[in-house]
C-alpha cells in the first residue's frame, strides 16, 4: 500500500491505493485495457505482468485498499461474490468436511448442496446457535455469513474463530453486509473474508464482482489464485475501475445507510402491520449484544419486516412502495425491495410473510413515508 499505514481507513478508502505517477500524475488511477504484455529481449517481463487473465494492473487499486481496509495480507477480485466462494470450496480435497450455516444467502446454500455432493464433500448445514455442536467433530472448513441474509442473524466471529481452529478447520465469513466499515472478522480471528463486491463494496449498482481478503497468503491462498487464474473466473478491468470508484465513497454510503436502516427499525418495530422487525441494531434482536460487540460504528443497512397477513399482505405493500424499488440485490444507492420466499422459490427457508429491506441513500423521512402509506392501504 502506497499510503502510510498511520492513516485512518476513511482516508485510505478515500483516496484509494493508487499514489499519482508519471508522465500524467493521475489523481484516479487509469483504466488498463490490455490482455497481454510484450516481454524483453532476454525472455523476461519488464513490467511484471504476464497475462491480463491474473495480473491485470487496474486490480491493483482495489485489492490494495480492500486488503488495508480489512487488515490482511493479501486480496484477490473475482467475478462474482459466487465466484470467490466457489474458489475456495474448489482448493478442498473430496471428503473434505464443510460446516455452514442453514441460514444464509440461498444461492449459496444451494450451490454448497450441490457442489457437495458432485465433489463428495461431507456437508453439515447447522442451525442458529448450533456450531459448536456441529465442530463437535473435526472439519475442514467452517463458513459463516453474518449478519445472516435475510434474516440477519448475527454470529460471534471470536468464538465460531476459537471453535473453528479447535476442530481443525479454516473459518472463512461473508462479511458482505457489513464491510469493514463496521465489522473486520480477520483481527477477530477470521482465515478469510469474502464480499460479493456487488454489494456495498461497488455501491452503485453496475458492477458484478466478488472479492478474497486472507489473514496469510500460505499454500491455501496460492490455491485459491490458481483456481482463479485458470478458471477464468476473473473480473474485467472496467468493472475493476469501477470498483475502485467506488470504494472510495465507501465509509460515507455504508455509515448513512446504517443511520437510516436504524431509522426505519425503531419506527416501524412497534407498527400495527408489522409483526416482526429483524435488525442487528435493535435491543430486541436475539444477538443484539453480539452485534453491539463486533460491528462498530452502525448495524449496516440491511433490515427484514414480517408484514401481518402473511405471503399475500406482504407482496401488496411491496407493490405499493414507491421510493423502495423492486429488485434483487443491495447495498446500493437507492433503496431496494424484495419479497425474497418468492424469489427463492421451492426449499426456501425464509418466512413467506417477510420483505427484505436494503436501505439506500434517500432522505430517511421519505423512506419512512413510504413504508407508512404502503402499509396503510
Amino acid at each position: 500500500m502506497s499510503k502510510t499505514p498511520s492513516f485512518l481507513p476513511e482516508t485510505l478508502a478515500a483516496q484509494g491505493a493508487a499514489e499519482p505517477a508519471a508522465p500524467f500524475f493521475d489523481v484516479v488511477a487509469p483504466l488498463h485495457l490490455a490482455t497481454t504484455y510484450e516481454r524483453g529481449g532476454d525472455g523476461a517481463y519488464p513490467g511484471g505482468r504476464v497475462y491480463s487473465r491474473d495480473a491485470n494492473p487496474s486490480y491493483d487499486a482495489p485489492e490494495t485498499t480492500l486488503c488495508a481496509l480489512e487488515g490482511g495480507a493479501a486480496a484477490a477480485l473475482f467475478a462474482s461474490g459466487m465466484a470467490a466462494s466457489s474458489a475456495v470450496i474448489q482448493v478442498l480435497q473430496p471428503g473434505a468436511r464443510v460446516v455452514a450455516p442453514q441460514g444464509m444467502y440461498w444461492a449459496w446454500r444451494n450451490w454448497l448442496v450441490q457442489f457437495a455432493e458432485q465433489w463428495q464433500l461431507q456437508l453439515t448445514l447447522y442451525p442458529v446457535g448450533g456450531l459448536a455442536a456441529a465442530l463437535a467433530t473435526p472439519a475442514d472448513l467452517v463458513w459463516v455469513e453474518t449478519p445472516a441474509n435475510p434474516t440477519w442473524e448475527v454470529t460471534d466471529i471470536a468464538e465460531a474463530a476459537r471453535l473453528a481452529h479447535a476442530a481443525g478447520a479454516r473459518l472463512v465469513v461473508d462479511s458482505t453486509v457489513p464491510t469493514p466499515v463496521l465489522t473486520r472478522p480477520l483481527e477477530l480471528g477470521a482465515d478469510l473474508v469474502m464480499h460479493s463486491a456487488t454489494k456495498y463494496l461497488n455501491g452503485h449498482s453496475d458492477v458484478v464482482a466478488g472479492a478474497l481478503v486472507t489473514r496469510e497468503t500460505d499454500a491455501f491462498w496460492e490455491k485459491i489464485k490458481r483456481v482463479r487464474a485458470l478458471g477464468g473466473a476473473i473480473l474485467g478491468p472496467f468493472e475493476a475501475w469501477l470498483l475502485a470508484r467506488g470504494m472510495r465513497t465507501l465509509f460515507v454510503r455504508v455509515r448513512a445507510a446504517s443511520a437510516s436502516a436504524a431509522q426505519l427499525a425503531a419506527h416501524f418495530e412497534s407498527h400495527p402491520k408489522v409483526a416482526a422487525v429483524l435488525y442487528p441494531g435493535l435491543a430486541s434482536h436475539p444477538q443484539h449484544a453480539i452485534a453491539a460487540r463486533q460491528m462498530q460504528g452502525g448495524f449496516g443497512g440491511m433490515l427484514s419486516i414480517r408484514v401481518k397477513g402473511g405471503a399475500e399482505a406482504a407482496m401488496a405493500v411491496a407493490a405499493r412502495l414507491k421510493v423502495f424499488k423492486r429488485a434483487t440485490s443491495l447495498g446500493s444507492v437507492e433503496s431496494l425491495v424484495e419479497h425474497r420466499a418468492s424469489v427463492e422459490g421451492p426449499g426456501t427457508l425464509c418466512p413467506d410473510d417477510l420483505l427484505r429491506l436494503s436501505v439506500g441513500l434517500e432522505h430517511v423521512d421519505d423512506l419512512i413515508a413510504d413504508l407508512e402509506a404502503a402499509l396503510a392501504d
